[in-house]
């Protein structure tokens, strides 16, 4: 969506748009220095987030008949994760702006794969979901701060592709991750397969902190609870801002539904699957890679409205898809859903970057919040759901939450019109 179609400015803050005298723009540009190495890091880094962030899906099944609780107990081993991020990612933000991106990413990281190492062996259900909180919230400090990191240090051209990349890292680190974990966790058990990501997750990290390149247009902010609030408050009064974040929330509400769900329906009748097929079936991540990667020239021929009214549908698509008693079927469906979802992330969490206009960090940690808590109740729902009226359950909340997106784009687009009419009466 341009300006106009929002009904609010997209214009980028002040310290993304300073340019050094005599060039056309200081920053990263495809084909120019440090923009493949930036490209590489950020992508591993969000690989490691994604991996060690939903280690634990694909094996609820396993965790239940280990730990002999249900799939709703389990599934708090997703949520904890998420949830831990939700609630820390302002505050890791707000230390990015003082610290400096790359320094609270490295220390996110590090703390995030050592309590990796620990996962596998947690005594009991409580253990390991206080674990995984942890660990969630240690991993907040790399999705708002690779955001604005993007935004200052990327020319604006190439901010949407730039930032589609990073978020073709995070479906490449949730597919290899629940992949892997499946086929290790047949042969020798959930613990061993949390602890070979726990490994997997400390090599990209050791790589991102060797290849990200040193920032050159940060600006260290202030720590000041009243300057915090201030700026929060601020991106919260941005109608547009609010909007995005409310479609974050509800992209992910279908997506968490459905991955926390999807292990125990192919482990029951009619397709009985065993684990390391199970875990195979997260290959369709990488349709979201090609979709998030894609996101800059969706939105090139769609429009931004355009793009989420298409990522809507084909995940609302794959949904109803996904009810059908045949695998082949079902598998369609999972990667429509997911090439909607990947699609729609990126269009939205791109704009977030863009329309800041200040406190850049904070406007990604918002987007963020709201991100990994419609993750956890989505896992939560569609786990309760999905024991109330099986899989069909799960289904129903996800199109819930799909309506509720094609709902707020509209609303956009209303705003837009009105917007637009109050400037050519002004005119």
């Amino acid at each position: 969506m341009t300006p106009a179609d929002t009904g609010a400015p997209t214009t980028v803050g002040a310290a993304s748009a300073v340019s050094v005298p005599g060039t056309s723009d200081a920053r990263m540009a495809p084909g120019g220095p440090g923009y493949r190495r930036m490209s590489l890091a950020l992508f591993l880094a969000g690989v490691a987030t994604f991996a060690l962030l939903y280690s634990t899906q694909a094996l609820l099944p396993l965790i239940s008949g280990d730990m002999g609780v249900t799939a709703s107990d389990a599934s708090w081993t997703v949520a904890a994760a998420t949830g831990g991020l939700a609630v820390f990612v302002l505050p890791m933000s707000a230390l990015s702006e003082r610290f400096g991106r790359r320094t609270v990413m490295t220390a996110s990281l590090a703390v995030a794969v050592t309590v990796g190492l620990l996962v596998p062996f947690a005594p009991s259900l409580p253990a390991l979901v206080a674990l995984r909180a942890v660990q969630g919230a240690a991993l907040a400090g790399l999705p708002a701060s690779a955001t604005a990191y993007l935004a200052e240090e990327v020319t604006p051209r190439a901010l949407v592709t730039a930032i589609g990349l990073f978020v073709a890292g995070n479906s490449v680190g949730g597919m290899s991750g629940r992949v892997i974990t499946g086929w290790v966790a047949q042969e020798w058990g959930w613990r061993i397969a949390v602890g070979v990501i726990g490994v997997v997750a400390v090599a990209c990290a050791v790589a991102f902190r060797l290849l990200l390149p040193a920032p050159k247009h940060f600006r260290a902010g202030s720590l000041r609870p009243r300057v915090l609030v201030r700026t929060v408050r601020d991106h919260l009064a941005n109608p547009l801002l609010r909007r995005l974040y409310a479609i974050g929330a509800l992209f992910m509400t279908v997506f968490g539904g459905v991955y926390t769900v999807i292990g125990y329906r192919l482990a029951e009748a009619p397709f009985s699957l065993p684990q390391g097929l199970i875990g195979s079936i997260f290959l369709v991540y990488l349709v979201g890679t090609v979709s998030a990667s894609t996101a800059g020239r969706l939105v090139g021929r769609l429009g931004r409205r355009g793009a989420l009214y298409l990522g809507g549908g084909t995940t609302a698509a794959g949904l109803l898809l996904s009810l059908a008693p045949s695998l082949p079927l079902v598998l369609l469906g999972l990667v429509l859903i997911t090439a909607g979802f990947f699609a729609g992330h990126a269009v939205a969490s791109s704009a977030v970057g863009k329309t800041a206009q200040h406190g850049r960090a904070q406007a990604s940690a918002l987007y963020q919040s709201a991100y990994y808590v419609g993750s956890s109740a989505g896992s939560t729902a569609g786990a309760v759901a999905f024991h109330a009226g099986g899989w069909t359950g799960t289904v129903g909340i996800g199109l819930l939450a799909v309506l509720g997106v094609v709902a707020i784009t509209v609303t956009g687009s209303v705003a837009a019109r009105r917007t637009a009419g109050a400037v050519a009466a002004g005119a």
